[in-house]
């Protein structure tokens, strides 16, 4: 199956556990901006247990020291740092392999990715600027929203820079894929884990696709109910801010997703062979769209090899034409 390779990725709680029993590769340091926020410090608790992480530098403009010294009596060997303020930014990315950014203010009820691109969109490319000048190797990876605007910027940023490298500067879609595992798993009344469902596009309403015809292992859904369930992880993420009913967003599950992805790269960094995520990179994947997401094979270097969207349904083809509309 084209997908093979994309198939059956373990659980984050799986890998988590394995990691006191499994060989231990290179540890890396990773910057987390926005590290005091709804997403940003289950991420530092989660990245903490890694032993993948040598160093996890926490930077954001408030609380961080809190947080820092909250997290730091967490028993494991990662060493945490605290980074306050825009003056201080440049230490939390000095040497850093990895770059993590959930910064960015939440989505509230009735707005959309889109309504919080003059508010994120800056924040991003601020903290991108200074991760040019200062970590320009470093795989940098975005997770404020809009992911489909912010990792457009973030290019832009580094191209003017004179240091754009397309293989690490990664869009994080893996949300997505997790909501689609989830939900196509709790239809078949099947482990989650166990079930691996490429999501392709972009990471905003109609934009997000994903293959449930791809889905490993195979399921059988009727046409009524591929409809539904694509609709559904299309709107997951309104799904999350009306249930928090104007407290805030998906936080827990981006965190969860956002870990994957980086333990993902970091695994990848540290010579594992054959890691794929999607995620939404500068591609020539479909005419006329500059970037997309798709799986990914990654290496050391970051992008490795796209591998493409494989063959998709009629269901998905047309989707997939109302997505580039879009």
């Amino acid at each position: 199956m084209f997908f093979a390779r994309f198939a059956l990725r373990s659980g984050l709680a799986q890998r988590v556990r394995s990691f006191s029993t499994s060989p231990k590769r290179d540890a890396a340091k990773v910057a987390l901006l926005g590290a005091s926020g709804g997403i940003g410090q289950p991420m530092a608790l989660l990245l903490k247990q890694s032993p993948l992480v040598s160093e996890l530098a926490l930077y954001d403009i408030v609380n961080t020291a809190g947080v820092a010294a909250d997290l730091s009596h967490v028993n494991t060997p990662a060493h945490v740092t605290r980074h306050q303020g825009l003056e201080q930014l440049p230490d939390a990315l000095r040497d850093a392999k990895v770059v993590a950014i959930p910064a960015g203010v939440p989505r509230k009820p009735g707005m959309t990715r889109d309504d919080l691109f003059n508010t994120n969109a800056s924040i991003v490319r601020q903290l991108t600027e200074t991760s040019a000048m200062t970590c320009p190797d470093a795989i940098i990876c975005i997770i404020s929203n809009p992911v489909n605007s912010t990792v457009p910027i973030t290019a832009e940023v580094f191209k003017r820079a004179g240091v754009f490298d397309p293989r690490k500067i990664l869009g994080v879609t893996t949300l997505d894929v997790v909501r689609a595992n989830t939900f196509v798993a709790e239809l078949a009344n099947s482990n989650p884990q166990n079930v691996s469902v490429p999501v392709i596009g972009g990471h905003s309403g109609i934009t997000i696709l994903p293959l449930l015809s791809q889905t490993a292992p195979s399921v059988s859904l009727t046409p009524d109910q591929i409809q539904k369930l694509t609709t559904r992880i299309q709107n997951a993420g309104t799904e999350v801010v009306e249930a928090k009913a104007g407290t805030g967003s998906a936080t827990l599950s981006m965190a969860f997703a956002g870990v994957r992805f980086v333990t993902s790269i970091l695994e990848a960094l540290s010579g594992k062979p054959n890691v794929v995520e999607c995620a939404f990179v500068e591609s020539d994947v479909h005419p006329d769209v500059k970037y997309f997401a798709n799986p990914i094979r990654f290496g050391p270097n970051g992008v490795e090899e796209n591998l493409g969207i494989g063959k998709l349904s009629d269901f998905e083809a047309e989707k997939l034409k109302e997505a580039k509309r879009k």
